[in-house]
């Protein structure tokens, strides 16, 4: 993953993609309360605290700063965060693409057009070959989202993820540079 010196800020025609801040915080929070962000992502815990959202804002600055992950919020044009979206480097010029979205912006097309000026980002910038994003089963709408952005169905991962005591299959999605 090619290392840039400033957080980039990626304006798209409804959002505003920028680094995460102290004052995201309180949103994150609120945002993440309702069970289902724990019942549909790997890492989101539940019950959601305050503490885990400055965790988390933390680690984001972290990653930029070690070249290892771009973690973007999600901003209507307000600036008011509503998401998050983020690259995250896997090595061998690759990267995981993960998000989410507070639940009063959903079946937007917010996700999607975030998630499409990503993938534009991790290959001009950050020269990435692979990025690829997985989702459980039990949530078709983030495979459609993956789809909708050019990305194709790689690989079913049997029991890949292990959340409390139980094994989850995935599904990845992938998209490349050149798609030949």
């Amino acid at each position: 993953m090619r290392k840039l010196n400033d957080f980039p800020k990626i304006e798209t025609e409804r959002l505003i993609l920028s680094q995460l801040k102290e004052g995201d915080i309180p949103f994150v929070t609120g945002y993440l309360q309702d069970k289902v962000f724990s019942d549909l992502t790997s890492n989101i815990p539940f019950p959601y605290t305050k503490e885990h959202a400055e965790f988390w804002v933390k680690m984001s600055r972290e990653s930029f700063e070690s070249n290892t992950g771009y973690t973007f919020a999600v901003r209507n044009r307000e600036e008011q965060i509503i998401g998050a979206i983020g690259l995250h480097d896997r090595d061998d010029d690759k990267a995981e693409l993960g998000y989410w979205m507070g639940k009063p912006f959903w079946n937007k097309g917010y996700i999607t057009e975030a998630a499409a000026a990503l993938i534009d980002f991790g290959f001009k910038e950050l020269e990435l070959n692979k990025i690829y994003a997985t989702y459980f089963l039990h949530n078709p709408a983030s495979g459609r989202i993956m789809e909708k952005i050019g990305m194709e169905k790689e690989a079913l991962l049997k029991q890949h993820l292990k959340k409390g005591n139980e094994y989850f299959d995935i599904m990845m999605y992938s998209v490349f540079k050149n798609k030949g």
